[in-house]
Formats: structure tokens, sequence, C-alpha cells
């Protein structure tokens, strides 16, 4: 089966059928990069990917303006339900990025790019990169290798699975992390322990 994670219709039946599916706590690689992002003195952050909002609130708790992108409109209107009306949030695929001509401190990318391919996941490293301000920083969160579904379900390709229907997934190493991070200023990979664990990436555009 073709991947479906990248069709606004996978995740409209996700939104509608399941509903605030996470629940309205922040995940913990939100908590501990709003740490991160307040000690830089962040200002304003993307999260593509922002889905009902979630993880955004803890970052406008502190100060932080968010604009989100996120493919479900049934996501974005329990976002704004839930959060208010005053968010900017696009409604498209992240990788049809950009979606605005801004430059922000901080980017947030969470439990999303180990759905791409390889192809995609470039340009969203790329893109989200052009969208920072020189010495802003990107933190994305990623599946590892040693979660409980790496080399189960249909192999797909090197480190990618479908685990289940139209999910396809890339579990990362730091080898290739390294391999796909490490020209966009790449600073720090730690781990996470989640619903899954984690790997949590951090990068730094590097001003001229």
């Amino acid at each position: 089966m073709p991947d479906q994670t990248d069709k606004p219709e996978f995740w409209e039946t996700n939104f509608i059928e399941k509903k605030e599916m996470w629940g309205f706590e922040p995940s913990k690689s939100a908590l501990a990069t709003k740490d991160f992002f307040v000690e830089k003195s962040v200002k304003n952050i993307l999260i593509p990917g922002i889905g009902y909002g979630r993880n955004a609130q803890v970052f406008r708790e502190n100060g932080i303006t968010v604009t989100g992108i996120e493919i479900s409109k049934t996501a974005i209107e329990m976002a704004r339900k839930h959060y208010g009306t005053d968010m900017t949030i696009y409604h498209g695929s992240v990788t049809d990025m950009p979606f605005d001509n801004n430059h922000y401190d901080g980017i947030f990318c969470y439990a999303l790019i180990h759905l791409l391919d390889s192809n995609e996941r470039e340009k969203l490293i790329q893109d989200c990169y052009n969208q920072l301000t020189d010495n802003g920083y990107m933190v994305f969160t990623a599946i590892t290798k040693e979660a409980h579904t790496y080399g189960k379900g249909k192999f797909i390709s090197q480190d990618r699975y479908e685990i289940f229907d139209g999910v396809n997934m890339f579990f990362y190493d730091r080898e290739s992390i390294q391999a796909e991070f490490g020209q966009a200023g790449l600073v720090e990979i730690t781990e996470v322990s989640e619903n899954f664990p984690f790997f949590l990436i951090t990068c730094r555009k590097n001003g001229n």
C-alpha cells in the first residue's frame, strides 16, 4: 500500500474518528524544547504538523508566538476551539513548505519527519533551516531503532517499514541523523522516551 501519511484524507479520518487522540498534556519533547527556547530567548516559532495544538500551548504560555502548519482541517478547527483563534495555522502539507516568507527564531517538529520518505525528509530539513533566523534553532523529534516496531511490518527500504496500513516509518540511529542533519547545523542529539523512544535533534543556523 502507498504511504498515506502525507495525504489530507488520512489525517482527516484520524482526527474525525479519534478527536484529541493524544490528550492535552504536552509531550516531554515539547516541555524540554520549551525550556531550551526560553533559555535562548526565542520569541517566535514555527510548528510544522501542529495537529490540534497540544504541543503549541506550552510555548505560548511562556510568551512565545506560535505559527503552525497542519494538513487536517479538522485538527485546525479543534486547535481553534481549544486554544483560540489568534494563532496562525496554515492549512497544507509540510511537503509544500514554505507557506510564508517569515523567519523564525525557533522551529519545533514533533514526531513527523520519520513519516516521510527520504526526499521529503531532505526537503523538510532544508525548508525549516531556510526559515530560521541567523542563530535560530530547530528541534526535531524522530523515532529510533530502539522502538519495538523497528523491523516489523512490510519492508519498504533501508530502516523504513510499513508498520500498519498506510503508515510508513523511517527509524533513525545516530549515523542517519548525522547524514541527514549534518549539513543543517546539527549541534546535539539526545534521547527521550515518550510513547516511543525518540531522538531529540537540535540544529542551529549559523549567522553570517
